[in-house]
């Protein structure tokens, strides 16, 4: 690739991303490189990388978050950008090999289960006024099993258009008299954590740039009525994965890959780009949760404690921490303090020096070890979801931290790896409570804990033809691999996402008797 020459018009296109030269080549050199696996050591367990609370614990982890956290500016970050394409897999699958009427369809189980239950989901009435317009009656249609104008309304733009949607603006609970989107539940369910003494509630969503006055319509339509049913004052801010972060693309042949018009072709980095969005946020403690993990008001209230807990476990660590790097800084010699330091390095954040004798050289190890991000990452009990689990992870150094380990970052063709990573017993549902300053009240440069190996190369298609992608770190992988990990199980009750359009239909997601409430 060293001879590869950018041209002039090449130089413009990079310079108009925001991205250098210099760049463009380091990410082109990750394409040639071996493919960066972790070392995996053992999976983490109860015990052995993984806390639990008891009942009584329980209650004092609640106490120091309702005392602590009110007087911290407190924020939830929801990656959203993701379109709903893959929620509507079975429905697209159907439309495109089924063209006549009433043609069985018993050979799709789940698209049955769709149509049998129809009338369960919070967009059915949506559905059935955008159909009414252009003179469809659903109900006829169902009679008739003309299912393909049914699911041509729900995921094309002359009806609801889910399939071009991301998953925060689809409907994903029905109330009594309304019904409210993924990107509203948010918004309900921060406003009993996520708020400060003076009952701001702050809320940080990613967003594509094309869908961004889709949300501003449904703040100005209804934040008004959440702010007095929930009594905060809801500050909400949207970001837009930066082009910076965008990587280019090659060919087969590992040279650039040009579109038809003889341009670069560059591709969103993948989440873990938002490390950049993270990065830029003001504030002390940073919630991070999936966008189609959520659900309706009536067991909200069992979520909200969890939350609360790894809030108050959060701020019970880092507190500790921010006490001993103090004296650790004012007062080098007391030895006493420094061993329990160390016991607390190794108890509660997993830390321990890797052949390192005398005081000194643990003060030094103490104080590069406790002054970097802190995360407490709840995890549930695995039950076979896909994703990344807790591991212990062996570093350079021969030193173990403790990752969440995605299949893609495990060596397929080392048996013992696989089996390590296949005897995971927790699984990371994206339930993560952020600190992202340190003892002196600065904010930490989130970029330099990034591990910018950890990248993944996909195959992908445009125009016809192959290319290779590169994919940056995952936000909560490689992104964080330089933080402070500590792992708190949490009930599996706490995890219900909508992967499927039929996951809507879990009873976690429908209805029951309630009172009213808002929605759209």
């Amino acid at each position: 690739m060293a001879d590869l020459i950018l041209s002039t018009k090449d130089m413009a296109q990079i310079k108009a991303r925001g991205i250098t030269e210099k760049k463009v080549f380091s990410q082109i050199e990750l394409f040639k490189q071996k493919t960066h696996y972790l070392k995996l050591h053992r999976s983490c367990t109860l015990g052995e990388g993984i806390k639990s609370i008891s009942a009584d614990e329980l209650d004092h982890i609640l106490t120091i978050f309702e005392k602590n956290a009110p007087k911290r500016s407190i924020t939830k970050f929801v990656p959203a950008s993701g379109a709903a394409t893959r929620m509507f897999k079975t429905l697209q699958e159907f439309r495109n090999g089924q063209n006549s009427p009433g043609k069985a369809v018993s050979e799709s189980p789940q698209f049955v289960y769709f149509i049998e239950n129809i009338r369960k989901f919070a967009f059915y009435n949506d559905l059935q006024a955008a159909m009414l317009k252009d003179n469809f009656d659903i109900n006829d249609l169902l009679f008739k099993k003309s299912y393909k104008k049914i699911i041509d309304y729900l995921l094309n733009p002359k009806g609801l258009g889910y399939s071009c949607l991301p998953k925060a603006l689809l409907k994903f609970h029905r109330y009594k008299h309304y019904a409210r989107t993924a990107f509203e539940e948010h918004l309900a369910e921060a406003a009993n954590y996520a708020k400060d003494e003076n009952g701001v509630c702050r809320l940080h969503f990613t967003i594509s740039a094309e869908h961004k006055k889709k949300f501003i319509i449904i703040l100005e339509k209804l934040l008004p009525e959440y702010e007095t049913l929930f009594g905060v004052q809801f500050k909400i801010d949207f970001s837009i994965q930066a082009e910076s972060t965008d990587t280019i693309a090659l060919d087969m042949e590992n040279q650039p890959f040009r579109l038809d018009d003889g341009s670069l072709l560059f591709r969103p980095g993948g989440h873990g780009a938002l490390i950049e969005n993270l990065n830029n946020l003001k504030g002390d403690i940073i919630y991070i949760k999936n966008i189609d993990n959520i659900v309706p008001d009536r067991l909200n209230s069992f979520n909200i404690k969890w939350k609360k807990a790894i809030g108050g476990y959060l701020i019970k660590i880092q507190q500790k921490v921010f006490e001993y790097l103090e004296m650790l800084t004012n007062n080098p010699a007391d030895k006493i303090m420094i061993r329990q330091a160390l016991e607390f390095a190794k108890d509660e954040l997993c830390l321990v020096p890797d052949r390192l004798t005398g005081e000194k050289a643990w003060r030094d190890f103490l104080i590069a070890a406790f002054n970097r991000p802190i995360r407490v990452c709840g995890v549930v009990k695995n039950v076979g979801e896909p994703g990344g689990g807790p591991f212990w992870v062996k570093n350079k150094n021969g030193s173990d931290s403790l990752q969440i380990v995605e299949s893609a970052q495990v060596d397929p063709a080392s048996k013992t790896q696989q089996k390590i990573f296949y005897s995971s017993t927790h699984f990371n549902p994206v339930d993560i409570v952020c600190g992202v300053r340190d003892y002196k009240g600065r904010p930490f440069d989130l970029r330099q804990a990034v591990d910018s190996k950890a990248v993944f190369i996909s195959q992908k298609s445009v125009q016809g033809r192959n290319l290779k992608a590169l994919e940056l770190p995952g936000l909560w992988n490689g992104a964080m691999s330089g933080w402070n990990t500590v792992f708190l199980e949490v009930p599996l009750v706490t995890f219900n996402p909508v992967k499927t359009v039929n996951d809507l239909l879990r009873k976690e997601h429908q209805p029951i008797a309630q009172k009213s409430t808002i929605g759209i």
